[in-house]
């Protein structure tokens, strides 16, 4: 194996994977192939196992049964992931030294701090705000600054867990905007939503959740335009699933 392949991460390919918390399965049996190319949208309601598909995908958790792989390996590798969670922590420090903290962490030169550090805030527009105290931030700037840190990784692939919940139609469009930059740059995206409307704009490839199954998965345009699946024409249909 090359240097070049030590953090490969693509595919990951789950199969006949299942999470299990004590007796209750919470999770699966899914058989899902995610590869490079634009975002893979996670649906469903809530409790459906977005997140825990999220974490999985991640190598946060284990699979209690079947098997998951990256890039053919059954660990997943050191690097080239990363995820943001629905309620980001941020550091009692400034919004410049959330980011140097990162990126040291991550095992950037003190050399190249400073300049990334000006490129990541750049990215997610909060230049301006650099020197401000992260812990004030609002709800969508904090979602910015988590998403310029999950970066500072240099991600093959990032997991986002719902990064809009909550946050009003401005803060939303700027979430929505760098997660198309970053999709562009050749990062996948995998992203949990509960927004029909955002999985409409984001998504290239759509995959439905419910009571821990995936109902279905394909092209988001085929999914929005012709459902293969009852559930899922319930689900667009704004019908409780049951």
């Amino acid at each position: 194996m090359s240097d070049g392949d030590a953090d490969a991460t693509l595919p990951i390919v789950l199969t006949n994977a299942e999470v299990h918390a004590g007796d209750l399965r919470i999770l699966g049996p899914i058989s899902l192939t995610v590869e490079s190319g634009a975002p893979l949208i996670l649906i469903g309601p809530n409790g459906s196992g977005k997140t825990t598909l999220l974490r999985l995908a991640m190598g946060l958790v284990a699979a209690t049964k079947g098997s998951i792989s990256w890039a053919s390996r059954s660990q997943p590798p050191e690097s080239g992931r990363a995820i943001v969670f629905q309620r980001p922590v941020m550091l009692r420090r400034t919004c410049a030294a959330n980011l140097r903290y990162a990126l040291s962490a991550a095992g950037v030169s003190r050399r190249e701090i400073e300049p990334r550090v000006a490129q990541l805030l750049g990215l997610v527009g909060l230049t301006s705000v650099a020197d401000r105290p992260a812990r004030r931030f609002s709800g969508g700037e904090i979602q910015r600054l988590a998403l310029a840190r999950a970066l500072a990784r240099q991600p093959k692939v990032l997991f986002l867990d719902e990064p809009t919940a909550s946050l009003d139609p401005g803060a939303t469009k700027a979430i929505e905007d760098i997660v198309r930059t970053i999709a562009a740059s050749g990062v996948k995206v995998v992203m949990a939503t509960h927004d029909l409307g955002e999985a409409r704009r984001l998504a290239g490839e759509i995959a439905l959740l419910h009571r821990g199954q995936l109902i279905e998965n394909g092209r988001a345009d085929r999914f929005f335009a012709s459902p293969a699946t009852e559930a899922a024409r319930q689900f667009l249909a704004g019908e409780l699933l049951v």
